[in-house]
């Protein structure tokens, strides 16, 4: 049966459904028991209609209808195949996904900017945001952890268009990124050693490099003891420590009042007696309370920021102190940045699609006007190979961090290596 024809019956299947029942009392039900009773009734309905569906549709159309009710109908195929990572909906009909880096066209649609609706409505009305005329744009977060962009017309010309960044349900352990090669097993020790010590680092990259990745990995080398408070738009990460506060931000409501602030949140986040505070990405005047938490006492606090390099990393914060109430002169900005801000790791996602940290950097202080860094590990593309991959090596720079003793003293050791050593590596991450 061709999808003109099976479209239109399986609507009415599950309109008949929605006529014979209560979903938002089904909805109340276990997963498991809403999903036995959803096929139950399907299939007696299936008996009852005499809707020309073969053996295999049948099954196709019970779920179907699951994926309509439980789940966002035509996309959860993808949502469950691990493969995917991105799912880009531009309009009902035009759906692709990406696969290892590479962006491919997905065999599924939705019927119509209606269904694409309504499957949009659903997952917003779950985490109790509005998207409407007045309010075209939304983020949200779906139940697995990833993450819920939509824009809807008239913002959006060629129909609504849904972006999500699908997360692991399980943080990748370092010697995983190790064999993807997005760092190495010695510039992964490192990092470790910097968490453990509690200083203060700075996650950049660009849109998809890996950042929210790496803040997990970099989570994970924290003390079981110790109170973390974790300050996000879209609750992404998923930290393992058992003492761990999550907080969201929340958008106006309809008469546009009730809006939390991450600036607002960070300010809360202070008065919770926290160990560290992890803020997922800074882009605003929280960047000052951000700064200022890390110089009083909350040392080991980790944060995001979208830049083009460790540096560009340093100069945006510096605009986004300026940005607050009576903004912060650039001189001072820099000497709270220099004072605060221990290390920038830096990330970046390549024409492959692999994903990369092309840079550690330390933060050393502030000579005149500019802010003083010291690279301690790159990485350096060297060209394309046959099938497409970008080759290159890391290399270690040889510089000893000026932060060494502080880690000693802590009984934490770096690994010793001649300088400068190189690392080939052409795997796709």
């Amino acid at each position: 049966m061709s999808n003109s024809v099976y479209a239109p019956l399986r609507r009415e299947l599950y309109q008949r459904v929605l006529d014979r029942v209560d979903l938002e009392a089904l909805r109340a039900l276990e997963p498991d028991g809403l999903r036995r009773e959803l096929r139950r009734l399907t299939q007696r309905l299936l008996e009852e209609s005499g809707l020309p569906f073969n053996s295999v549709e049948r099954v196709q159309v019970v779920t179907d209808i699951e994926h309509e009710v439980m789940g966002l109908g035509p996309l959860e195929p993808l949502l469950q195949d691990p493969t995917v990572s991105d799912i880009l909906v531009n309009g009902p009909e035009r759906i692709w996904v990406e696969r290892q880096g590479r962006l491919q066209a997905a065999p599924v649609r939705f019927d119509d900017e209606p269904h694409l609706r309504r499957t949009i409505d659903r997952v917003v009305a779950r985490v109790g945001r509005r998207i409407d005329e007045h309010s075209p744009m939304v983020d949200a977060r779906l139940a697995d952890g990833s993450r819920f962009n939509a824009i809807i017309p008239p913002l959006a010309l060629d129909g609504s268009a849904v972006s999500i960044r699908k997360f692991s349900p399980d943080a990748l352990a370092l010697d995983r990124l190790v064999a993807l090669g997005t760092l190495t097993a010695e510039m992964g020790q490192l990092l470790q050693a910097l968490v453990q010590a509690k200083l203060n680092v700075l996650v950049s990259g660009g849109t998809g490099s890996g950042k929210t990745t790496m803040l997990n990995l970099l989570s994970a080398a924290i003390a079981p003891h110790e109170r973390v408070v974790t300050i996000e738009d879209a609750a992404e990460l998923r930290l393992q420590q058992p003492h761990v506060v999550r907080l969201e931000t929340r958008p106006p409501n309809t008469e546009g009042a009730g809006e939390v602030t991450q600036r607002a949140l960070v300010r809360n986040a202070l008065r919770m007696r926290p160990d560290r505070i992890i803020l997922g990405e800074v882009r605003g005047a929280e960047a000052f309370d951000m700064l200022q938490a890390m110089n009083t006492g909350h040392e080991g606090s980790m944060a995001t920021v979208h830049a083009n390099s460790a540096r560009d990393a340093l100069l945006r914060v510096e605009n986004m102190v300026g940005m607050g109430p009576g903004g912060l002169p650039s001189r001072v900005a820099r000497q709270l940045i220099a004072s605060a801000v221990s290390v920038v790791l830096h990330l970046q996602r390549l024409s492959d699609g692999s994903r990369r940290v092309v840079s550690i950097s330390e933060v050393t202080g502030q000579e005149g006007d500019t802010l003083l860094m010291q690279d301690l590990h790159l990485f350096e593309a060297t060209g394309v190979d046959d099938q497409g991959r970008v080759r290159g090596h890391f290399r270690t720079t040889g510089v000893r961090p000026q932060l060494e003793p502080r880690l000693k003293a802590l009984g934490i050791e770096l690994p010793t290596r001649s300088p400068p050593h190189i690392t080939e590596t052409t795997k796709p991450a």
